[in-house]
């Protein structure tokens, strides 16, 4: 369903200009991987090399960001031996599940939501493409795939087009692709939030804390967005007539972590990216850093400065998941 259906939930021109910041992620990430910052022989098959070259402080921006959350990622697929689901929420082109297979690393099942159109789109690619759809029909055990214009449900991967903004379909949508309660729950949000109205990530982030009994949610957004550079993203995304509609909950590592806490969430955590990058493995970082050269350090640091990685939990079977962290 998507958001014309509904009243009152957006505009088909916010929707549509909130759509096509996915083409803009994928269009980065492929460049990234194309320079050498991290491996990713998926993301070939859904998007096409950009024809201008990217900024290295933005190549860099997304090496944090994209080892950022795997990191976080696959921490909770260890933690629970892979005995939970994955929901990727507004999953666009990620290419997350067919990564964690090659390192078998999948959890029971992974599930990703996004609006219908991209779902459409992705499904194409999959069916139209045997490197991406062989790893899918691998799992399968010889049962056959329940597939529509905006699904796909097999054993271990399900994709659904809906709107995050109408949580009785998406649970709905959720159930009927066997979506498990009791299984511990990782929910991953990358800029999804801060499209939705503070009203409605609440009820999205309150709907997911009260749920699942066991799990962790990511969030990877803006933050310091009160500042003067972060003005300025600001209105070059209204430029783009991208309303940044829940923009007051990325006023800092405070507001983003109050947020989860407020609707339902035990424990949370943020780093801003600036310190993400400095988290991670600095033999790799030592690695990216000397494929291109960056001629200003400061504006790599602004940027890192306005987005961080936020996440919190609820764990009431006492696994110990508020022990994963950097």
């Amino acid at each position: 369903m998507s958001s014309k259906d509904m009243p009152g939930l957006g505009s088909d021109t916010a929707d549509e200009a909130v759509r096509s910041t996915c083409d803009d992620a994928s269009i980065c990430k492929r460049f990234a991987v194309s320079v050498g910052y991290w491996k990713d022989p998926y993301i070939q098959y859904f998007v096409r090399q950009a024809k201008e070259r990217k900024a290295p402080e933005i190549n860099r921006g997304y090496y944090a960001r994209v080892q950022g959350v795997h990191h976080l990622v696959s921490a909770f697929l260890r933690h629970t031996k892979g005995n939970c689901q994955i929901i990727n929420l507004g999953s666009g082109l990620d290419t997350t599940f067919w990564r964690l297979k090659d390192e078998n690393l999948l959890p029971l099942k992974y599930f990703e939501v996004d609006f219908p159109m991209i779902v459409a789109r992705k499904l194409y690619n999959i069916k139209s493409k045997p490197p991406l759809s062989k790893p899918i029909m691998e799992l399968q055990s010889g049962e056959s795939l329940l597939m529509d214009s905006h699904s796909m449900d097999s054993m271990r991967y399900s994709i659904i087009g809906a709107d995050l903004r109408n949580l009785p379909d998406l649970e709905e949508r959720l159930k009927k692709f066997k979506m498990n309660p009791d299984l511990p729950t990782l929910l991953v949000a990358e800029c999804v939030l801060v499209y939705m109205s503070p009203q409605q990530s609440a009820a999205l982030l309150s709907w997911a804390a009260n749920t699942f009994p066991a799990a962790m949610f990511i969030n990877y957004e803006q933050i310091n967005m009160g500042d003067r550079f972060g003005h300025i993203m600001v209105e070059n995304m209204q430029r783009r007539q991208c309303d940044l509609a829940g923009v007051e909950a990325c006023q800092s590592l405070q507001t983003q972590k109050d947020r989860l806490l407020l609707n339902g969430w035990e424990d949370a955590t943020a780093l801003d990216m600036l310190q993400v990058y400095s988290s991670l493995p600095q033999d790799d970082v030592r690695r990216i850093e000397k494929l291109e050269f960056l001629d200003e350090k400061e504006l790599l640091e602004q940027l890192l400065l306005h987005y961080c990685i936020c996440w919190a939990t609820k764990d009431k079977r006492q696994l110990g998941l508020s022990n994963i962290t950097f």
